[in-house]
């Protein structure tokens, strides 16, 4: 499918979609870090600007548009969330080109505060704005390390399939591959990922594996509690509005924080994925990125109904 990728960051939905088949056509980002990381490892179709300055109607047309909608405005980590943050009404601008563009499909990703925001009414206007337009909308709560991501990721994935599509055709999530006790198979570790990589302070010859230099000190607060190696890692983070460091979650060893590079690995970029930009820059495009092994796995979900759609 020919896909226009909004709101990119360093492009982890788009090489999972890649990944499965797809052709990303278009994309855009307002950071210049995160477009110079996509350039340089995904491709120069992406645009950098503020999307509220782009004109809809130069967007090709597609098959389907995905895009992670600034989520700091949503975050429960935010504590002064509120409905009127301007942040959050940065989805009616992903509303506005799905209705212009009318896609098959389209693909949303946020935060899970999304669903609790104002009681539950802006999850609730979402999927109306959507239902209004013409598309059969389903919103689908999600922990990452379900589905192989040697993390714990909770994150909402909203679903659109324009509604003469779904009266023919179901897009079916993707089943979780792994479980808490190992029923399917066991969650993958944050020490099976990342245990490879050695020492960063004596060998650096691998790209950005370079770690913060915050002390590892103790508390019962976000980023700052021990982090157990026999299990997944906890939610890489990231600083949304690019002011202040990074806070990088503490290495299993209690020694360090994680490199860039094992935070990288932990969202399953690849190895030969090098983020651009300064250190701090690249822990926020990671934390803001979508695990591209998750997005692999809805991108073959969809690759099963295009088959569908050509015979």
């Amino acid at each position: 499918m020919k896909i226009v990728s909004l709101f990119s960051g360093a492009g982890g939905l788009d090489l999972g979609m890649i990944q499965a088949g797809h052709i990303i056509i278009w994309a855009n980002d307002i950071d210049k870090d995160a477009v110079s990381t996509y350039r340089a490892n995904i491709g120069n179709h992406i645009v950098h600007n503020d999307i509220r300055n782009i004109d809809i109607r130069t967007i090709p047309s597609c098959d389907m548009v995905i895009g992670g909608f600034p989520c700091q405005g949503f975050s429960l980590a935010n504590l002064k969330r509120n409905i009127s943050d301007e942040r959050n009404s940065l989805y009616h601008f992903f509303c506005n080109v799905v209705n212009d563009k009318k896609p098959l499909f389209f693909i949303a990703e946020n935060v899970k505060g999304i669903l609790s925001l104002g009681g539950g009414i802006i999850i609730k206007e979402i999927t109306k704005d959507f239902s209004e337009i013409g598309y059969h909308v389903e919103v689908h709560s999600v922990n990452m390390a379900d589905y192989g991501v040697p993390q714990m990721r909770q994150r909402v994935v909203i679903i659109g399939e324009r509604r003469d599509i779904h009266e023919k055709f179901h897009f079916s999530f993707p089943q979780p591959t792994h479980d808490k006790n190992g029923k399917i198979r066991p969650w993958v570790t944050i020490k099976d990922a990342i245990d490879c990589y050695p020492d960063p302070y004596t060998e650096n010859s691998i790209p950005n594996h370079v770690c913060s230099e915050y002390k590892v000190i103790y508390r019962d607060f976000t980023a700052h509690r021990k982090t157990d190696p026999n299990k997944p890692s906890p939610t890489i983070l990231a600083r949304g509005n690019g002011k202040g460091g990074v806070c990088a979650i503490p290495h299993y060893t209690g020694n360090r924080r994680l490199s860039v590079r094992e935070s990288a690995a932990i969202q399953t970029f690849p190895d030969d994925f090098v983020f651009e930009g300064s250190k701090t820059s690249c822990y926020r495009q990671i934390g803001n990125a979508v695990p591209p092994l998750f997005s692999r796995k809805l991108g073959e979900e969809l690759t099963k109904i295009e088959k569908k759609l050509t015979l």
